[in-house]
């Protein structure tokens, strides 16, 4: 416990002063609450034939129990990620601009900071999937398999997309994306307009969350005013969208369901993400307290120094904890239908074995996010770089 203390008081000092450390709290909550969700919602069930090798399919407790819908509104927090995306991309480029540092070459240490984790992952699943069909595993078992495990994707290149076009955005309005998203729906919804129209959404969606990230940077969200609007106003227009429009209340797609508010995203799911973001910018004063004791500020930098190992990797020890699984039969919580809360329970203690799994993920894959491990390279020491304080007692040069 002493270690521990110390590990956190030196990263603590590491800080500098003027880090907006509730950033990073939301970060972090953002990426937590999206793996927590998975895990929660997302089940792998056994067939129960007579095959030697049981086949796998995705299913969702929220197929059985829809009044278990609540649980997405906690753990669908995709549209923190892009509010904090937004503000953080839009301050660093403004930074860098005043630096004197060109757009591509911004843009490529930006880049990189999320697509290098990518190769490991692309590369792992690419040989698992050979290998699982050259030993004669069923197809539908393999593609179900890399479906889940290559799904967070979609968000990486939309979000690569939006940060590549931070330039552009920084000044834009969020309520034209809004209307975008508004008239998207109408048609396809209610004017019987294709469905892939819907596709649309997947940028005009998430545009509106980072464009607040934006705005956030202008200043033009501080004080508790703008909070309670996006709240309170988000709130109203989601209730009104489920209980009279006939959009689904889960926030996450459900296997299986006409409707998903995630897959595209709806107008549901982007006046949702408006609450979502009202409640963020509520919290900033509560979590800037928070993170100051010691603690709590490490366990939040640790996270933030790994986001897209864990983000990318927590499938993956999802389902390899359940392909062992399978190596002592049928586990509830595993491998049976989620149909009541009896399934609920035993997920919930599988849990630290979830966990458990990815921190040997984390091990395995982080270097690919934080480069190698030099001698003397203390946790400390890579904060102090990742911060935008130059190191002091290294001879590593900061890059922005």
């Amino acid at each position: 416990m002493a270690d521990l203390r110390t590990a956190a008081l030196r990263i603590e000092e590491a800080t500098p002063t003027h880090r907006d450390r509730a950033v990073d709290a939301l970060r972090a909550v953002a990426i937590l609450g999206v793996v927590l969700g998975h895990w929660l919602v997302t089940a792998l069930m056994a067939d129960t034939d007579t095959r030697a090798r049981p086949t796998l399919h995705t299913v969702s407790p929220l197929h059985y129990m829809p009044w278990l819908a609540p649980i997405s509104w906690a753990f669908q927090t995709l549209a923190v990620f892009f509010l904090v995306g937004g503000h953080v991309a839009t301050r660093s480029h403004a930074s860098a601009q005043a630096r004197g540092i060109r757009y591509p070459q911004w843009l490529r240490t930006r880049l990189s900071r999320l697509f290098k984790p990518v190769a490991a992952v692309l590369t792992l699943w690419t040989i698992t999937a050979v290998a699982l069909l050259l030993t004669g595993a069923d197809p539908d078992t393999v593609r179900a398999l890399v479906k889940l495990a290559l799904s967070p994707l979609w968000f990486l290149l939309v979000f690569a997309a939006l940060t590549a076009a931070t330039p552009l955005l920084a000044r834009l309005n969020p309520l034209w994306p809004l209307a975008v998203v508004l008239h998207v729906d109408l048609l396809r919804f209610g004017l019987g307009a294709p469905s892939w129209l819907g596709w649309l959404n997947l940028a005009a969606g998430w545009l509106v969350p980072y464009t607040l990230g934006a705005a956030w940077t202008r200043g033009e969200l501080e004080g508790r005013r703008a909070g309670w609007i996006l709240l309170t106003g988000g709130a109203a227009a989601t209730t009104v969208l489920v209980a009279w429009a006939g959009y689904p209340a889960s926030m996450v797609g459900v296997p299986g369901a006409s409707i998903s508010n995630l897959n595209p995203p709806t107008l549901a799911a982007v006046t949702f993400g408006l609450a979502q973001c009202g409640l963020a910018l509520l919290l900033r004063d509560r979590l800037r307290r928070a993170m100051r004791r010691p603690l709590a500020w490490a366990a939040v930098a640790l996270v933030n120094l790994s986001a897209m190992t864990i983000f990318l990797w927590h499938q993956t020890a999802l389902m390899a904890t359940t392909a062992a699984g399978l190596l002592a039969g049928h586990l509830p919580g595993l491998h049976t239908a989620p149909d009541g809360l009896g399934w609920v329970a035993v997920r919930l203690a599988w849990l630290p074995v979830f966990a458990l799994t990815l921190a040997v993920c984390w091990t395995a894959f982080r270097t690919y996010e934080q480069g190698p491990r030099r001698p003397g390279n203390r946790p400390s020491r890579v904060i102090r770089a990742h911060s935008g304080k130059r190191p002091t007692t290294t001879g590593t040069t900061h890059r922005a």
